[in-house]
């Protein structure tokens, strides 16, 4: 199968990350150009060493190349108030469109859990990290109880959020919790995220708290078991840090849900801890690996359809 050419849109760390995750690792995917606003930034000009084509003219910058007539799917890597722009051009010039920031517009995917539920539409979005990290989890349990109501904090070193993910924090938090319920099954969810700016930097941590009903503790932790391992397949770092810590809540001492009232049944607390790849940036950046991962492996599955 010929190789499916992209455009990257944002030279910052994810874009310049997947970048280098494509040239390294994909054999179904071809790297067709760089795009940036930054002459300056360092992406751009590491990509440029590694021969891959760039432009710094932003969007219209890459309309105005050549290779653009080329390419078949563009990730955009930059913020969720420019992604609107980018969207409606890629999908004018019918291109398929990943969507790397919180913007939303186009149906949320999560590989492991809906990856192939959407492989026709023009523009997917791939939720937020914290979405990548806890949803895979929250759906595990969705699959063996009822979920009343999931929580999730992603704590990130805080040198690996960058300018992009510093301007998208309000929608990261409202993304999140519209995947945690749309995607991940349960009725309600929230999401929250902490930049931790300890020294020398943390690996990302999440923690995932469900309350659920309808499924036992045993049957809980073997599908959240085998939902990290279908996650590693693409993301190697992504482990659970501990055991499955269990809670009941009976009659006699129920638990309330702020909006959802009483309930009774089983509080399941989930230790995640994403270690990145290093492609780019060092391994604490865990947050950054499993959205250029998740990106990629979307990417690799729409152009296999494609091609098909």
């Amino acid at each position: 199968m010929a190789k499916t050419k992209v455009a990257i849109i944002g030279s910052g760390n994810i874009g310049t990350d997947l970048m280098i995750k494509i040239m390294r690792t994909s054999d179904v995917l071809e790297m067709g150009v760089l795009v940036g606003i930054d002459p300056e930034s360092d992406g751009l000009k590491r990509a440029e060493r590694l021969g891959v084509q760039t432009t710094s003219g932003g969007m219209e910058g890459l309309q105005s190349l050549p290779v653009w007539h080329e390419i078949g799917i563009v990730f955009d890597a930059t913020s969720a108030g420019a992604h609107r722009r980018h969207s409606e051009i890629a999908q004018a010039a019918d291109k398929v469109m990943i969507d790397l920031t919180p913007a939303a517009i186009g149906p949320y995917v999560i590989p492991v859990v809906n990856g192939d539920d959407h492989l026709d539409a023009p523009n997917v979005n791939m939720v937020t990290c914290g979405g990548q990290a806890t949803i895979p989890i929250v759906a595990a349990v969705a699959s063996v109880a009822t979920v009343h109501y999931a929580e999730i904090v992603a704590s990130i070193a805080s040198k690996s959020a960058g300018p992009g993910t510093r301007a998208n924090i309000d929608e990261f938090t409202e993304t999140t919790s519209r995947g945690i319920v749309e995607v991940g099954g349960a009725k309600r969810g929230k999401a929250i995220i902490v930049l931790n700016p300890a020294e020398p930097p943390m690996i990302m941590r999440d923690t995932i708290f469900t309350l659920s009903s309808g499924g036992d503790e045993a049957a809980i932790e073997a599908a959240i078991d085998a939902m990290v391992e279908r996650v590693r397949a693409y993301v190697p770092g992504y482990r659970l840090k501990q055991k499955v810590q269990f809670e009941r809540f009976g009659s006699n001492n129920p638990v309330q849900i702020p909006g959802y009232g009483s309930f009774e049944g089983i509080k399941s607390s989930v230790f995640l801890e994403v270690e990145g790849a290093a492609h780019y940036l060092p391994a604490y950046a865990g947050n950054l690996d499993i959205m250029t991962s998740a990106g990629l492996r979307t990417a690799e599955r729409i152009a296999a359809r494609r091609a098909a």
